[in-house]
């Protein structure tokens, strides 16, 4: 045997990589400028695009100019079949997909531009529009919102997504929720009072463009709680009981540049003045972030902040992303004990000099992240969003889900309520 065959072994032992599951858009083209390849990536995927878009953000953000002249010059055909006011709530969703079923499908495109919520509603939309028997389309408004309401988790006959929507390619105008990688759309319903999930495999978009000039035009509220629920998610979705050795590494390596870069591109939101490097940069690693943590809580699941955030959108209209942002540090602190570990892994990566003490490094890294959200200015306090104390107990027992199942302290309303209880 040669005199060197066991240095390997001697360097230590082999970590197990453990099984997982891997879903992620087959095509992904991220870097500036890169709307314009539209009509590159559509080649093949169908001839005629359906356009779901952001009702501002579409002509904001200077997408409209761009797909216009790229799609021109291709000769490809396109028409807006659906546009977005907020996050998606029921009766959007039905009006959207009957509009989509309402055409030929079968050399068709959804291309969805625009925030979370516009590209939720587009998956969700074409899902729906795909998985109806043409020959029983529902009849009126009220028949579609209850075929809706029959495709979400927990309400309804739960229907499964049986057929391919048409394909789908996704284009984000805010860099925040991670839409563009995930394979559920979140759907809400004021008079039904609730926030639920339409969740298949096949709602994954074909393709995904992000380019992140599109972002500048974002308000800095919106940019600031869209962030936030970036971060969120990379921060959630690494100590997510459901974590893997593919998203936790791929969180913890956006979530430095995305923590940096968030008051950044808050500062410069809205801008029309020429961009700088400083602000590219950071914009490109805001969008970053987004999409690796859009992929990291597909497969890994999420936590406490996304557990309360649905019901906070139901019971006082609070934003997702400003209800993760009041949500996040108080998830941090009540897992802090647990995952000291993992939480002083991420503040190392952070600053080098963090202590070797991994309580003292996670106590560091939840004041960093409270910090972050001074800087940037979001809600700190339940209060903010309009929550009165007698709405905790409702907003605990309305609290759950898969994300927080995927919280590494087990939850529940005895003991969420008084976590609650303290950010009024």
């Amino acid at each position: 045997m040669d005199a060197h065959s066991n240095d390997f072994t001697e360097c230590g032992v082999v970590s197990p990589v453990g099984t997982y599951d891997l879903t992620i858009p087959p095509s992904i083209r991220f870097g500036w400028g890169r709307l314009q390849e539209l009509p590159e990536v559509v080649l093949g995927l169908g001839k005629r695009l359906l356009l779901v878009v952001g009702r501002t953000s579409f002509i904001a953000s200077g997408a409209e100019r761009i797909i216009c002249q790229a799609l021109a010059e291709a000769a490809i055909d396109w028409k807006v079949v659906a546009t977005s006011t907020s996050e998606p709530t029921v009766a959007e969703v039905a009006a959207a997909a009957r509009g989509i079923a309402a055409e030929d499908l079968s050399d068709a495109v959804v291309v969805a531009i625009g925030g979370g919520a516009t590209i939720d509603l587009a998956k969700a939309a074409a899902a729906l529009a795909a998985n109806i028997d043409a020959r029983h389309l529902p009849q009126d408004q009220d028949d579609w919102e209850v075929t809706v309401v029959d495709h979400l988790e927990g309400v309804g006959r739960q229907l499964p997504i049986r057929c391919a929507p048409p394909p789908l390619v996704a284009i984000p105008t805010t860099a925040g929720t991670g839409a563009e990688a995930t394979r559920n759309a979140v759907i809400s319903c004021p008079r039904r009072g609730f926030k639920k999930s339409m969740r298949s495999p096949l709602m994954v978009p074909r393709a995904v463009i992000v380019d992140p000039q599109l972002t500048r035009s974002a308000p800095a509220r919106v940019t600031a709680a869209s962030g936030l629920d970036a971060i969120t998610q990379l921060i959630e979705s690494y100590v997510s009981r459901a974590a893997t050795s593919v998203t936790r590494p791929l969180a913890a390596s956006a979530l430095a540049g995305a923590m940096r870069a968030l008051p950044v591109v808050v500062q410069t939101a809205g801008a029309d003045d020429p961009v700088g490097e400083h602000e590219r940069a950071a914009r490109e690693a805001m969008c970053h972030a987004s999409l690796l943590s859009g992929i990291a809580l597909a497969n890994s699941g999420l936590g406490m902040a996304h557990g309360v955030a649905p019901a906070l959108g139901i019971a006082c209209g609070a934003s997702h992303g400003e209800a993760c942002a009041v949500m996040l540090p108080a998830a941090v602190r009540v897992n802090l004990e647990q995952e000291a570990s993992s939480y002083a892994e991420l503040e190392r990566r952070m600053h080098a000099a963090a202590s070797r003490e991994d309580l003292a490094a996670a106590a560091a890294f939840l004041e960093r992240v409270e910090k972050l959200c001074d800087a940037v200015g979001v809600p700190r306090r339940l209060s903010e969003l309009g929550v009165e104390p007698s709405m905790i107990r409702w907003l605990a027992e309305h609290s759950g889900g898969n994300s927080m199942r995927g919280n590494p302290v087990p939850m529940t309303p005895e003991t969420l309520t008084p976590v609650l209880e303290s950010l009024l």
